[in-house]
């Protein structure tokens, strides 16, 4: 007779092969750490850049530098006072002006004549503005600073001058461009040499 199974025996439980699969061995750690991060593997051509960032960032110093020098010449030039122009110089360009008032005789020979005094003040620091021409010939003939042949010149120029401011003469204009050329003669032959602009020393 054929052997029936027995139903109530017990039932055989097998294990899920999913949880063979996790299980871990006795004694041993679990993994836990998560994936790594990608990692740029190095060409050898890093210092093409490094070389382009310092040509750049000197480039920039350069100019940076070249503006800042630029800015302080500037300035420089605009606090630096500029230097007194030589009495001479400035002598002969009042003398170069005045002549467009030469149809005007009182007041040209008045220009004239200041501008002969100033000069002789500003180069030879003699007084001659604030003097009459008596005075100012008078102190000029124990003075050594100016020739002999100069302070004869000075004082017929000077004297022409006082003809025209105080007698009311009335000269033709030749006499009056001979009394300028007479001024510019003076400025001309009593002007600092080169040397003594220099300074220096025979």
């Amino acid at each position: 007779m054929p052997t029936t199974p027995n139903t109530n025996s017990a039932a055989l439980v097998l294990p899920d092969p999913a949880d063979a699969t996790n299980a871990i061995a006795p004694g041993e750690i679990p993994d836990i750490r998560g994936l790594k991060d990608v990692v740029d593997i190095p060409t050898g051509n890093e210092w093409v850049l490094w070389l382009f960032v310092a040509a750049a960032a000197l480039v920039i110093a350069g100019v940076i530098a070249w503006f800042v020098r630029r800015s302080l010449a500037k300035r420089s030039e605009q606090l630096a006072p500029l230097p007194p122009t030589a009495p001479h110089v400035v002598a002969w360009e009042r003398l170069q002006r005045v002549l467009g008032l030469i149809h005007e005789t009182e007041r040209f020979c008045t220009e004239v004549s200041l501008i002969i005094r100033v000069y002789l003040e500003e180069r030879f620091e003699l007084q001659a503005p604030d003097r009459t021409t008596e005075e100012f010939l008078f102190e000029l003939q124990s003075s050594k600073r100016l020739a002999t042949e100069h302070k004869q010149l000075l004082a017929n120029f000077l004297g022409e001058c006082d003809m025209v401011k105080f007698a009311k003469a009335e000269p033709p204009e030749q006499e009056l461009r001979n009394l300028h050329e007479a001024a510019s003669r003076l400025v001309g032959e009593t002007q600092p040499s080169l040397r003594e602009e220099t300074g220096s020393e025979e």
